[in-house]
């Protein structure tokens, strides 16, 4: 598995997506860029709407019409894969990009045993004969943590619980040894001790195949659990990205605050729970300058007028007026 010359598996250059309405064009994703580098865990955090899933879904051509990327470009190792057409991303969807979606039992077929889904999977992408691809998938269960995995292969799905399921799931997605994985919320219809248990094996596979990841989540504890790095996501554009530990530790845009404070504690007790006031707003009717100053605690004049661009903050980069000479 090889990287691009700048050293990424995957590079998000200047991403906008928008959507046709009688309204006129709505922009949902605004000029995003960020880079992830193989082995490494990108994370994408925010609220419901600020544009993470659809981020996800336009690297892997999965946008549903009328939606369109606008502008920009994707690479993938190097490699423009944003200008392919259905047939050739098709290719790239599977051998190049694996999928955990959040709920595992939709990502599967339940009329086909769990050993028919991963060779079929194989042997659509790697050249192997069927007793070579049944091998490979015992190989991959056994590396997600099925246990009696070889007793287990020609079970059907719904005789494996929601978290093996999700191993299943995570094993499918790397069946054709991908460079990168976008995983969507993988872990939110599992239970807690299970959520744990997978965010290790995703965490140790990435390590060890050299895998990047994109991990699409609006828990800042996951992404503390998980991610190298985070970028933080608000009306269609990153507002923050850096180390998780400076962001998580110590957050510099107004957003990323919010966030990280409306996170219980469990080492002190609170009155209330801490809120970030107001609402994510409608697609199409994103306000002026910064997107988030109607709820900015911080906001000053040119906030509603000027919009800022992502700039150098010690390790991290921030999108805001504050802290701006």
């Amino acid at each position: 598995m090889t990287a691009s010359p700048a050293g990424h598996a995957l590079s998000v250059r200047n991403l906008s997506v928008e959507f046709p309405s009688g309204r006129g064009r709505l922009l949902a994703i605004d000029d995003v860029s960020f880079d992830v580098a193989p082995g490494e865990i990108l994370g994408l955090v925010g609220e419901s709407g600020a544009g993470k899933s659809l981020t996800g879904s336009a690297i892997i051509g999965l946008i549903e019409p009328p939606g369109r990327i606008a502008s920009g470009e994707i690479l993938l190792a190097g490699r423009r894969i944003d200008n392919l057409d259905d047939t050739q991303m098709r290719h790239v969807r599977g051998r190049e990009i694996g999928m955990i979606f959040q709920d595992p039992r939709t990502s599967l077929n339940p009329l086909f045993t769990v050993s028919r889904q991963l060779t079929d999977t194989i042997r659509e992408h790697r050249p192997m004969s069927a007793t070579a691809a049944r091998q490979e998938a015992l190989r991959l269960l056994e590396m997600v943590g099925i246990p009696a995995a070889a007793q287990r292969l020609d079970s059907y799905p719904h005789e494996f619980s929601g978290g093996m399921c999700q191993r299943v799931v995570i094993a499918l997605a790397l069946a054709a040894g991908p460079r990168l994985i976008i995983a969507d919320e993988p872990t939110t219809a599992l239970d807690v001790s299970t959520q744990a248990q997978i965010m290790k094996v995703m965490k140790d596979l990435c390590k060890s195949s050299g895998s990047a990841m994109m991990l699409i989540t609006h828990s800042m504890g996951v992404i503390a659990a998980l991610a190298d790095r985070v970028a933080v996501m608000y009306a269609g554009r990153i507002v923050e990205i850096g180390p998780v530990a400076d962001v998580i530790l110590h957050p510099r845009h107004p957003y990323s605050k919010g966030l990280i404070a409306s996170i219980p504690s469990l080492e002190q007790k609170m009155a209330r729970f801490s809120q970030i006031d107001g609402a994510m707003p409608r697609l199409g009717r994103w306000p002026g300058g910064c997107s988030f100053h109607p709820r900015c605690p911080s906001r000053m004049d040119v906030c509603s007028t000027v919009r800022p661009e992502l700039t150098e903050k010690g390790n991290a980069m921030m999108a805001c007026w504050l802290d701006a000479s």
